[in-house]
């Protein structure tokens, strides 16, 4: 199964007709960093059947030197996922604004933990054709049961080893790289070896992902090669799940760092490089 699904494939599948087994379970999981909160706009109008899922709350545990959003309580998940309708052997398709941050979290997580069939919406809910609703739906309980270990993760020393040995990518903005800004955390800079690789291009001007020959491109171009072990970190963990989902559709594995840059900040011993390195 692809990592991604069309608002067309989508439409597809929600169809009066379409298989019922097949029908896929709709989680919203809206957000944006630093702005309102994702339910509002979920109230306001939402896919026909989709469940909201908060990511503060539900897919990451508190703040703490763990980083901004660390990787969630494993009961707290399971329980939001199953309360959604979220079963082992249903397909899963998740969705936020457009962006894909939030959306590419939520389907890290459930692949991480053992769910085969999530794919995100390409575009997000900019992209849907279709009507919206108002109406909330309750549907019934799922059996997800979250087990971890499914894709790979790393610390702060797996990501400190994979940027001496491998390819480790920071997804974040390239001016937050360099250290030129840093409007969330208390140090500006990256992780000394890093290589800047900002989500931003992984999307076309429509904001859909690009193609896999793109993406593989892009890749290979900041030094991805075959068999190279790959990392990514972003600020919080989450930006660099769309970093990590685009470099699936392309065909790589890359470890995730869910601490990311907040949490390797958080220990004043941890060096720190900014500039712009060379790769």
């Amino acid at each position: 199964m692809t990592a991604m699904i069309s608002a067309a494939e989508l439409a597809s599948a929600l169809a009066p007709g379409a298989p019922a087994a097949e029908r896929p379970v709709l989680l919203d999981v809206r957000y944006q960093l630093g702005g309102p909160p994702g339910r509002p706009a979920y109230e306001a109008g939402h896919l026909p059947g989709a469940v909201f899922v908060d990511l503060d709350a539900e897919l990451a545990a508190e703040p703490g030197r763990g980083g901004r959003h660390p990787l969630p309580d494993l009961g707290v998940f399971g329980t939001a996922m199953r309360r959604a309708g979220v079963s082992h052997g249903r397909p899963v398709v998740v969705y936020d604004g457009g962006q894909g941050w939030a959306a590419a979290r939520a389907w890290w997580l459930l692949r991480w933990t053992g769910h085969q069939r999530v794919r995100v919406l390409d575009g997000g809910l900019a992209a849907w054709p279709g009507e919206t609703t108002t109406e909330e739906p309750e549907p019934p309980e799922g059996d997800f049961v979250p087990a971890p270990g499914a894709l790979p993760v790393l610390d702060a020393a797996g990501a400190a080893r994979v940027a001496r040995t491998g390819v480790l990518l920071d997804a974040r903005a390239a001016e937050r790289y360099r250290g030129e800004v840093e409007p969330i955390d208390p140090v500006a800079g990256h992780i000394p070896g890093a290589i800047s690789a900002p989500t931003t291009e992984n999307l076309d001007e429509n904001g859909l992902l690009r193609p896999p020959v793109e993406l593989a491109e892009r890749y290979a171009a900041l030094g991805v090669t075959p068999g190279a072990e790959v990392g990514v970190y972003c600020g919080s963990g989450v930006s660099a799940a769309q970093e990590v989902l685009a470099l699936t559709v392309a065909g790589i594995e890359a470890a995730l760092y869910p601490g990311s840059w907040s949490e390797w900040v958080s220990d004043p011993e941890r060096p720190v490089a900014t500039g712009q390195e060379p790769g």
